[in-house]
């Protein structure tokens, strides 16, 4: 009878692993029976996010070392895809409500639709001012401990509207989430909400409860509140507002306070993100919060910017790798990033666009599931700023004359939203030669989107390769390409 039982056991498993084989098999990837489209924007062009051709597969074992190559496994997955936005700031807004109706259409749909448009769907917004703001102000009156005059009417006239409709635009749904630049003045050790400064410890309750005050205000307008970070750029003493918290301070603050009182007013599914600055510094940021579990627990990952060039290196796209290698269970988010020093004469200007490429690429590949740019729209002055720190947006607006100019960046991004898909999985891709950059991502549907970039001024032929099956393309110097196949 064991004999029997044991004969039946195996045979009941071998069942079950064989259908889970056969389940896998069957939803795994193939390039069988499929074209690929091919989307290009290229400089000293007319192509932006144009259709320029439909392969189809054929049959390569093996290249050899002079064919250029861009290898896909689908077998390879990694990180869920969250999304791709921008910020909707004060100055975004105030720019938008100067457009004639048919503009603020235009530019609704070239964000915000995925026929019409580039498919965003991440918003990042502010807690009160920052320096893409006409003046500093707080949602309370100035030393009010209290917070009984808080009040966001201040929004109700630019930036609410502009995210209502941005909302609507995206067909209903958006993840929007808000980061403060600093905390009322009289809160601070510089009584200054710009210059840097710390927050006060006897203000570290009354400040955790703003945030929570925020949230409330804003569902209450019908604008879900998705997550928070909890500061922006806690190391950078800025001319605008700007407030320090070294890493043991920021990781005390969420852990004591800001956590706990998220979670004591009901907000405990809010997300929280940590550091919400450049990549040179992130690593030290995650050791010191992530290890420490009281902290970490309320922390659904780390936010990082692109500025740490200010110095005058290269991007420092390995550093994401590092904490994502150290952190797994922890999410990445680019939450800010703008080409600086806004002139008009460069709108055009190529690199501009090639910044977002390589960032966005790297980024994804090392583990980014979101990607956030700043301001979503500026004026003809990379503004509005109340302290002069004028910069680019993908588009800007002539309020003079009424038009919007759209930037290589736009388009840029454009090569990533509005192909990949929420909850798509990043698949493992790897290029042969240094002069291409590549990212993928299968979405949920089935479809494959590659992306390549070429950074040099040569025209490159390279095959894309899924396992044995391959497709020659041509790709443009100085040019992105999404494959959707």
């Amino acid at each position: 009878m064991k004999k029997i039982t044991t004969t039946a056991l195996v045979l009941a498993t071998f069942f079950v692993f064989a259908q889970q084989k056969n389940k896998s098999q069957a939803h795994s990837f193939s390039t069988k029976g499929k074209t690929v489209a091919v989307y290009t924007t290229a400089e000293s062009t007319n192509l932006r996010l144009s259709k320029t051709d439909n392969l189809t597969f054929s049959e390569l074992a093996q290249p050899n070392e002079r064919q250029i190559c861009v290898f896909v496994n689908p077998d390879k997955t990694f990180q869920s895809f969250m999304g791709i936005g921008g910020a909707i700031t004060d100055a975004s807004a105030e720019v938008f409500a100067k457009l004639s109706k048919e503009k603020q259409e235009e530019l609704l749909n070239a964000y915000y639709s995925t026929e019409k448009g580039i498919g965003y769907n991440l918003i990042r917004t502010t807690i009160h001012s920052s320096d893409f703001s006409s003046a500093s102000y707080t949602y309370i009156d100035e030393g009010d401990t209290a917070l009984k005059t808080f009040s966001i009417e201040h929004d109700r006239k630019y930036r609410i509207p502009l995210i209502k409709k941005a909302i609507a635009a995206a067909g209903g749904k958006m993840t929007v989430y808000a980061t403060p630049w600093s905390p009322p003045a009289f809160m601070k050790s510089n009584k200054d909400m710009l210059k840097g400064g710390t927050l006060l410890p006897e203000f570290f309750q009354t400040w955790a409860t703003y945030y929570t005050k925020f949230v409330k205000a804003y569902e209450k307008e019908g604008i879900p509140i998705w997550g928070i970070s909890a500061e922006n750029e806690p190391m950078a003493v800025q001319t605008w507002e700007s407030c320090v918290y070294t890493a043991e301070a920021e990781r005390d603050f969420v852990k004591n306070y800001l956590g706990p009182t998220m979670k004591k007013e009901g907000l405990g599914d809010k997300k929280i993100i940590a550091w919400d600055h450049n990549r040179d510094l992130m690593v030290q940021r995650a050791n010191i919060i992530f290890s420490d579990p009281e902290a970490s627990k309320y922390i659904w990952g780390m936010g990082f910017h692109w500025y740490e060039t200010w110095a005058g290196g290269d991007p420092m796209f390995e550093n994401v790798a590092r904490v994502h290698e150290a952190y797994p269970d922890k999410n990445l988010m680019f939450t800010e990033g703008c080409v600086e020093k806004f002139d008009s004469k460069n709108y055009q200007l190529w690199a501009n666009g090639e910044r977002y490429g390589t960032s966005m690429i790297h980024d994804f590949n090392n583990g980014t599931v979101g990607w956030t740019d700043w301001n979503i729209l500026l004026d003809e002055n990379g503004g509005p700023n109340h302290v002069g720190n004028f910069c680019f947006a993908p588009v800007h607006a002539d309020t003079k004359t009424g038009e919007l100019i759209y930037t290589p960046s736009y388009y840029y991004i454009g090569h990533f939203s509005k192909f990949i898909k929420p909850e798509a999985k990043r698949v493992s891709t790897a290029v042969s030669r240094s002069s291409l950059l590549s990212t993928s991502f299968l979405n949920k549907d089935g479809k494959m989107i590659t992306v390549v970039m070429n950074q040099s001024d040569a025209t490159v032929i390279y095959n894309l390769c899924v396992g044995t099956q391959a497709t020659q393309i041509t790709i443009l110097p100085n040019s992105i390409q999404t494959l959707v196949y």
